[in-house]
């Protein structure tokens, strides 16, 4: 059975306006927080996707109450309730996403204990739960592989601890930062991320009453405290999202207003795109990005975690890019399989030579490990109409961008792997004027 089919017919621009809200990076890590509060939490600017739905019902069989108004993006998350869940019940839910791992920390100090299922996600590099399984030992957990999952229980409580993460991990902070808040003592995260997803999961849990403090130099020390409250917050724009729409616009000529989007949260992505070729306008509601004419740049960028280039902007960019003219080289130094999405892209005429090699001006952990983690994009080269696979999530975004900038009709299938991260993607579609049919 085809899992969601589209019809593009490209080599049109994409003009109009839409809106981007809450960042899928933050939003379901602080419906995890709303775990940790005696009182009832509201959340605002919450994003109809996926993960939303998959968080709302694991947070139900918890027996947390969950009130989500979609029209105008309000959660409202009442745990008074909390209970323990069937580990049957969580892994049907679950499905693939990660995000289960995320409510040890939360369940341990309410309930003494949590189960959580296997977990999946992308398949764009090694993310296993083990890391964060020995973060939860290092705060006093005792955890028991099963055979249907993993059981947790912590009878003494939890107590604060030193981490010191090898690698900036986005995954990693969080679940120190959700397990900290309430262990007794000290906790000391050293190595830790600090993307603005992060430090606004940080002004929710301060909200809540908790003490964390950031210094500049990756190091967030965190006051365990006895009772956290329900929180009122706001969650920042989705970065991902909008570069997305951003590289859309570059890549099929066009001009895209995106309500919504913070210029301080891109900044790097703004410099990068500037550098290509491509245009904006920054206003107080958002961004506007547009296609200025003439060629575009070719360019060498390298990702890396905050506040360098984000590993989730590359793959729309180079789309754009196979449009540049010359050699653009980008090396990706966060995830180290994210280059399966251009298969694709040559497909469709693009030319892209992928390479073990670390191209670029550093070095890194991926280098002797025999990753293909470096692309080679040759440009200007017209696309062409083709069926394709999404791979996942960003990916998937990417080959809708390379669908929309090709002459001719293309068919993507896979698309509900969009729908966990970018909202009502078909209707923006639609406000942007592109000719998207869909077959299934």
């Amino acid at each position: 059975m085809v899992d969601g089919l589209l019809q593009v017919e490209g080599g049109r621009p994409l003009n109009g306006e839409i809106t981007v809200r809450g960042a899928k990076n933050l939003v379901p890590k602080a419906m995890v927080a709303a775990l940790l509060g005696t009182t009832p939490s509201v959340l605002h600017n919450v994003p109809l996707i996926r993960d939303v739905d998959v968080v709302s019902g694991l947070l139900s069989l918890h027996g947390v109450s969950v009130d989500y108004d979609q029209a105008e993006g309000v959660l409202r998350l009442d745990p008074s309730r909390v209970e323990s869940a069937h580990m049957a019940d969580i892994d049907a839910h679950a499905g693939s996403s990660r995000i289960p791992i995320l409510f040890c920390g939360p369940l341990l100090h309410r309930l003494g204990e949590a189960f959580i299922p296997d977990l999946g996600g992308c398949r764009i590099g090694d993310r296993p739960i083990d890391f964060h399984l020995d973060i939860l030992r290092a705060f006093g957990a005792t955890v028991d592989k099963q055979p249907q999952g993993i059981r947790l229980t912590a009878p003494d409580g939890l107590r604060g601890t030193v981490i010191d993460l090898p690698y900036p991990s986005v995954g990693a902070t969080e679940q120190t930062l959700l397990t900290a808040v309430r262990a007794e003592g000290l906790t000391e995260l050293r190595g830790a991320a600090v993307e603005p997803e992060i430090m606004d999961l940080v002004d929710v849990l301060q909200k809540m009453g908790a003490i964390i403090s950031v210094d500049t130099d990756r190091t967030i020390h965190v006051e365990g405290v006895d009772e956290l409250v329900g929180y009122n917050h706001r969650a920042l724009p989705d970065r991902i999202e909008t570069a997305s729409w951003a590289s859309a616009a570059l890549a099929t000529h066009g001009d895209v207003f995106v309500h919504g989007a913070h210029q301080s949260d891109m900044t790097t992505f703004l410099n990068i795109f500037r550098k290509v070729g491509g245009a904006f306008d920054v206003r107080e509601d958002g961004i506007r990005f547009y296609h200025p004419g003439g060629d575009l740049k070719s360019i060498v960028v390298e990702t890396n975690v905050h506040p360098g280039f984000m590993t989730d902007w590359q793959q729309p960019l180079v789309v754009a890019l196979t449009q540049a003219e010359g050699l653009s080289i980008v090396h990706e130094t966060v995830y180290e399989n994210r280059f399966g999405f251009t298969g694709a892209l040559r497909k469709m005429g693009a030319t892209i030579q992928v390479y073990r090699e670390c191209l670029g001006g550093t070095a890194c952990r991926f280098g002797q490990r025999n990753f293909y983690h470096s692309a080679v994009i040759s440009g200007p080269t017209p696309l062409h109409g083709a069926d394709i696979v999404v791979p996942d999530l960003r990916g998937g975004f990417s080959h809708l961008i390379a669908a929309l900038a090709a002459e001719g009709t293309s068919h993507v299938e896979g698309v509900n792997l969009i729908d966990r991260g970018y909202e009502h993607f078909m209707s923006k579609l639609a406000a942007l004027d592109a000719d998207v049919t869909r077959l299934a």
